[in-house]
């Protein structure tokens, strides 16, 4: 949870929020961390028993002046939310009315663990801030213009009717990380072919040309695509069926084990944690060394399919968790492409730093490290159609 302040236009770079606060928790105990922009911190152990909870006591620690955010609640001008799904309807943020909730909470049919939770969200600030305006800001907006080829899965064609396609996510991060890219190599963005790697617990990429996405790794749910810290990314989908016909696995079992017992943690059996598979690796754990090989290998060769849709490619696009955080990841992927005059700056790549250019002056594929920044991006989104600005 974020609280940005915004006078009379956007600034051209991201600016640091001027409050933030995180929730963490593991059964009841939570860990509530608060920073501001004039460095004040906060940390505390508390008990929290529900996501609502959770909330509910981060919006009490922003607005008690606890930590010089604001302090009362009718500073709090328009609030802007991540929805996961917003199937075909919503391509653009939206300012969120009875008509938009009944959307959202149709849409739940198909993420149900993200459109409910960010439904209470919509209600706990119903509740605290009256009438102020909310926006939801879409995960699938960026991917709704996708051609009819990329998203409709080659089963029946009546699937599409029911509302089974593909729609991608992470779009807010994806459409976010081109304009950037764009803004740091001083180029037009609708000129630019990139792809564009949102590497994190959960991972995709988009295919980006003329500032649309093409193409995406993510589909019909977040499950597809890449292997991810817990998840699996595509699989063979006859091995579902044998599982059910053989193992006797239930629906609710396999959206067990392909969401929360897959991907790095499955194969490493050490952690979905990049880091800590990387530390493994390289102290001999032979299933951790499998796990980070069979992450690459996946990421490169979605990363060159994107590249053929696009035909061609002027960026590489490295973000989120891993993506931002991973030099080996990052060294490992890029490897392969060097056939397309792609060099990596093995010195800049393992710079800490924020939003930079990582390859050489002579390559022919700029590769960049772009911050996720889904907060900022929803707040701009708001401010950009708030009603009353």
């Amino acid at each position: 949870m974020s609280l940005y302040h915004i006078a009379n236009a956007l600034p051209q770079s991201p600016p640091a929020p001027t409050w933030e606060g995180k929730a963490e928790w593991n059964g009841e105990q939570a860990e509530v961390r608060v920073q501001t922009s004039q460095g004040k911190k906060l940390k505390e152990q508390t008990t929290i028993e529900s996501r609502q909870q959770g909330i509910g006591l981060l919006l009490d620690m922003l607005c008690s002046g606890k930590t010089h955010a604001v302090s009362k609640s009718s500073e709090i001008e328009i609030v802007g939310h991540r929805i996961v799904n917003g199937g075909q309807e919503y391509e653009k943020p939206t300012v969120i009315t009875p008509d938009v909730k009944t959307a959202i909470a149709k849409m739940s049919a198909f993420a149900p663990l993200h459109n409910r939770v960010e439904m209470e969200g919509i209600d706990i600030i119903e509740k605290r801030f009256g009438a102020v305006p909310q926006v939801a800001v879409f995960d699938t907006g960026f991917h709704s213009r996708l051609p009819e080829s990329a998203f409709v899965y080659p089963g029946p064609y009546e699937w599409l009717s029911r509302g089974i396609r593909r729609y991608g996510f992470h779009g807010i991060n994806h459409q976010y990380c081109a304009e950037r890219t764009a803004q740091l190599l001083g180029k037009k963005l609708n000129a630019l072919k990139m792809v564009t790697c949102h590497l994190g617990n959960g991972c995709s990429l988009a295919a980006i040309r003329n500032g649309h996405s093409v193409d995406t790794t993510m589909g019909f749910t977040p499950l597809e695509g890449l292997m991810m810290g817990t998840r699996s990314g595509s699989v063979d989908p006859g091995i579902l069926t044998y599982l059910m016909r053989e193992g006797k696995s239930t629906g609710e079992d396999l959206d067990q084990l392909l969401n929360t017992k897959s991907g790095l943690l499955g194969i490493s059996g050490v952690s979905s944690d990049m880091r800590q598979i990387v530390a493994a690796m390289k102290k001999g754990h032979g299933r951790a060394k499998l796990a980070f090989q069979i992450f690459v290998h996946r990421l490169v060769s979605y990363i060159g399919a994107m590249i053929a849709v696009l035909d061609g490619i002027d960026a590489l696009v490295f973000t989120a968790g891993i993506g931002e955080n991973s030099p080996e990841v990052r060294a490992a992927a890029c490897a392969n492409f060097g056939y397309l005059g792609l060099r990596l700056d093995s010195q800049k790549n393992r710079r800490p730093a924020g939003d930079r250019e990582i390859s050489t002056r002579n390559s022919a594929v700029r590769v960049l490290i772009i911050r996720a920044q889904e907060d900022w991006a929803i707040a701009r989104d708001s401010w950009r159609i708030a009603p009353n600005r």
